[in-house]
């Protein structure tokens, strides 16, 4: 009878020890995290005040730092302990980095302006994030061309401009007028190479290794033309008219075109919209599966997804939000600039993302370095 009575006591105190340390634990969770947040995102891709005011209004410290293309970041996601709390990928990179265990399930219980997001655009991006577990769109544009209008058609002489502007940079015999004026291509395998596989027909994002086979002699036609391998300072240099061509990105192109005109630089920046359609992207914000402070991480989401705060974002850095709330605060002359919020014609023409894989990614990279270092 006693030997019972002691196992009883003894599971009672187990029990009870169990239920405290459920208790403590919940209540660690409950406690506020630290005031500080951690943000990686991309170069020249947020308004002057956004980090500001939210620390203002959540005393969170922010740090905040940049990249310029995929490759750093899932770099770092796969060696871990980033001490990021957020980062911004491109969505077919955070697929690869969802299907890899890196991210974290996004709480949207812990966002109330999720309601804002536009549904289309959450239909996109449930076809690489089911369910719109992971991924919380950023903002969206497209891989296109970008001309210095003046400089390119006194390069091209004679010879109109292409139908198609993807022939601007793929056909030697229009690349090689313009290297006089400068010519600068993303510094990316990613973004590059379904590039040149939809100027040759094929699947940007192709899983089929026969579809690249095309790939290298293209750029190795063009090669000898490109000046420069960038994917941030292009900006400026289109700007200042140290370039007059860019393989870019749409709201790049257009920032530049701000730049010359704030600046009185006198260059004429136009991004372009391909015959065939340009690469549309969507930058998304996930939270590392190990961040260490996911509940400051959703703070800042849900206050990125107030209608006034994503329209900064577009007003500053001329990229079409997922914010379906957001367009009445989206000054005029950009909310009807063509190549920020795309026509339906325009968007019929573009290409959305797609998965990649390691297999793929790979075959990407080697082709770029080969192109890249001339090899």
């Amino acid at each position: 009878m006693k030997l019972k009575l002691s196992r009883r006591l003894t599971a009672s105190f187990s029990l009870l020890f169990a239920a405290g340390a459920a208790l403590l634990g919940g209540s660690a969770l409950a406690q506020e995290e630290e005031k500080v947040l951690n943000i990686y995102n991309w170069s020249d891709y947020i308004a002057e005040d956004t980090i500001r005011n939210f620390e203002k209004e959540t005393g969170i410290k922010v740090r905040y730092d940049v990249f310029d293309n995929n490759e750093i970041v899932h770099a770092k996601l796969v060696a871990g302990k980033t001490g990021y709390d957020i980062v911004v990928p491109s969505s077919y990179w955070a697929k690869l980095q969802a299907d890899g265990g890196l991210l974290r399930k996004i709480d949207k219980s812990l966002l109330p302006n999720y309601k804002n997001l536009d549904p289309d655009v959450q239909a996109q991006l449930a076809k690489l994030d089911p369910g719109n577990e992971f991924m919380v769109n950023w903002l969206w544009g497209f891989t296109t061309v970008g001309i210095n209008v003046d400089k390119v058609k006194a390069a091209l002489g004679s010879m109109p401009m292409p139908d198609n502007a993807w022939d601007l940079i793929f056909k030697p015999e229009y690349i090689s007028k313009l290297k006089s004026c400068g010519v600068s291509v993303l510094d990316s395998a990613t973004e590059v190479i379904p590039a040149a596989l939809h100027y040759l027909g094929k699947p940007p994002y192709s899983r089929s290794q026969a579809d690249y086979a095309g790939v290298p002699a293209l750029l190795k036609s063009i090669r000898p033309h490109v000046s420069l391998f960038s994917s941030s300072g292009y900006i400026n240099d289109m700007a200042n008219g140290s370039i007059c061509l860019a393989l870019g990105w749409s709201g790049d192109i257009n920032i530049a075109r701000q730049r010359a005109i704030d600046g009185k630089t006198g260059q004429k920046i136009e991004a372009l919209i391909p015959k065939t359609g340009g690469l549309i992207f969507m930058d998304v914000m996930v939270i590392p599966a190990d961040a260490p402070r996911p509940g400051n991480a959703h703070k800042f989401i849900n206050y990125l997804l107030r209608p006034e705060v994503h329209a900064s974002l577009t007003n500053k850095v001329f990229y079409a939000n997922p914010n379906k709330e957001s367009r009445k605060f989206v000054k005029p002359e950009v909310a009807n600039n063509p190549t920020v919020f795309l026509s339906d014609a325009d968007m019929k023409k573009m290409v959305a993302p797609d998965a990649i894989n390691n297999d793929v990614r790979r075959t990407m990279t080697r082709m770029y370095t080969s192109f890249k270092t001339g090899i």
